[in-house]
């Protein structure tokens, strides 16, 4: 599916969600903090499906195995496909990996139908593959290990501050294989997503989300128009660190072609938009990643009414 494709199929999904109100994101800071050998923690079997449609299935990762799949997924559609600068360690090891990875929940969409063969043609038995992946990383276990990774770019800890009684949820690493860029994956991942958040009765969520290039002035348009029609409101508002801190406000508001500038946008980034979400002060740069990152916030609150319709008290549409 091209990139064209991919966009209007992430627009015709996320129309039904609508708020009244109006790769690959991002994750990448590696950490020397966390101490070693934190085991990853294990759903049962039971628990750690969270919905099907057809042939594909998302549910949580329960193993070491499951991990490495999601982070060689992750490596291919970063480092292999897209604009990433690996080094020596990742690209010898040919995954997408840092010290997040051992206290995050990680989503998964694999296909049961895919057929992995040898050589000679024979099936071979091996797991249906992962195509499609989100990091979870939640405030109780951020805050055992030193905090959110969009601490590195974004101060979200004077944000969380002023709302002791609510639990954040950091999404992140989210990436899909191309040729399963289409409604049903993000439906599927947006179903697993929803049904987390219900399960552990999670408040906020928040995140780091990407542009492609580091040059601001070509992204005047996207930039700027998130600023003005996206900006978090003042309790939600959260900012760039000031070493870090590129404006984002570079054309005046009745300048802007808002057309113009959503078709800029990455399907992503759009698709929070939809849902009802925020956007930080400022971007980063991220240089080794070949992007611009930008600061996501979405109240679970602020959800438009359609969308909790659908993935809420229905949510067995999509049961496994």
């Amino acid at each position: 599916m091209q990139d064209h494709d991919l966009v209007r199929a992430s627009l015709r999904l996320m129309q039904r969600w609508t708020p009244a109100a109006i790769r690959a994101p991002a994750q990448k800071f590696m950490p020397g903090w966390l101490p070693a050998g934190i085991p990853l923690v294990a759903p049962d079997s039971e628990s750690a499906r969270l919905g099907r449609i057809g042939s594909l299935e998302v549910r949580l990762a329960q193993s070491k195995k499951d991990l490495k799949r999601a982070q060689r997924l992750r490596y291919d559609v970063f480092y292999k496909n897209g604009s990433a600068i690996a080094d020596a360690k990742t690209l010898l090891a040919r995954r997408d990996k840092d010290d997040f990875d051992k206290i995050c929940d990680h989503l998964l969409v694999v296909d049961h139908e895919q057929k992995l063969r040898g050589d000679g043609g024979a099936a071979l038995p091996r797991k249906p593959p992962v195509v499609g992946t989100y990091r979870l990383l939640r405030q109780d276990a951020a805050d055992r290990h030193g905090g959110f990774y969009s601490e590195s770019e974004f101060d979200v800890a004077d944000m969380i501050a002023r709302h002791p009684h609510l639990r954040f949820l950091e999404l992140g690493r989210s990436c899909v294989l191309p040729p399963y860029r289409n409604k049903r994956t993000v439906e599927l991942l947006w179903h697993g997503i929803w049904t987390y958040v219900r399960r552990h009765r999670l408040d906020v969520m928040i995140g780091c989300a990407s542009l492609e290039g580091t040059d601001p002035g070509r992204l005047a348009l996207p930039l700027s128009f998130l600023h003005h029609f996206a900006a978090a409101p003042a309790e939600w508002q959260a900012s760039a660190h000031g070493s870090r801190r590129v404006e984002m406000n570079r054309i005046a508001k009745e300048a802007i072609d808002p057309k113009a500038a959503l078709h800029q946008l990455p399907p992503l980034i759009k698709g929070y938009l939809r849902l009802g979400a925020f956007v930080g002060d400022g971007a980063v740069i991220d240089h080794q990643f070949g992007t611009t990152d930008v600061l996501i916030v979405l109240p679970v609150s602020a959800i438009s009414a359609r969308y909790i319709q659908h993935f809420g008290a229905e949510a067995d549409r999509h049961a496994a």
